[in-house]
């Protein structure tokens, strides 16, 4: 599938989860028992951006770069407060304690066809830095975002058709 909608893409949280020396892969995420944060408008974006290491060579006065360690960056939440979802209560718990949480986001992409078709999912782990109470306009529902610091790699899993 070449373009979908970001519509009925659903964020997750699991357990505390600490990252290790190597990178996830899939199967560290399958034992995760997942809660659905609810009433999400927008999950943000996500994902690796190399750091630029920079030196400056004075016999050819140029600038020499290469690319530094990765860093998956910072996502905002931002969700209707819901003060009795299950996720919204575990994503403030989380906010309030000093560990990292099993994310998984999952897209509404699966193929019309297949066996056991499935959609496109991405893992990691993050620091939930912020839950934070959002109130804007009268005519503007109370909102919970959230900062979530990304600090492990993300695990792309495609969809497929089985």
């Amino acid at each position: 599938m070449a373009l979908f909608s970001a519509s009925g893409s659903k964020i997750f949280i699991g357990a505390v989860k600490v990252p290790g020396p190597a990178d996830f892969v899939a199967a560290d995420f399958t034992a995760e028992d997942w809660t659905e944060i609810d009433e999400v408008e927008s999950i943000g974006s996500f994902g690796d951006t190399a750091e630029l290491i920079t030196s400056n060579v004075l016999s050819k006065g140029r600038t020499r770069k290469v690319k530094g360690v990765k860093n998956a960056g910072a996502m905002e939440v931002i969700m209707n407060a819901d003060y009795g979802d299950e996720g919204q209560l575990a994503l403030r718990a989380a906010a309030a304690a000093r560990d990292s949480y099993a994310f998984k986001v999952e897209f509404a992409d699966k193929p019309a066809a297949g066996a056991s078709p499935k959609n496109s999912a991405r893992y990691f782990t993050a620091l939930v830095m912020s839950a934070s109470d959002q109130m804007d306009e009268a005519n503007a529902t109370i909102k919970l975002t959230s900062t979530l610091e990304i600090d492990s790699n993300v695990v792309v899993v495609h969809a497929s058709a089985t």
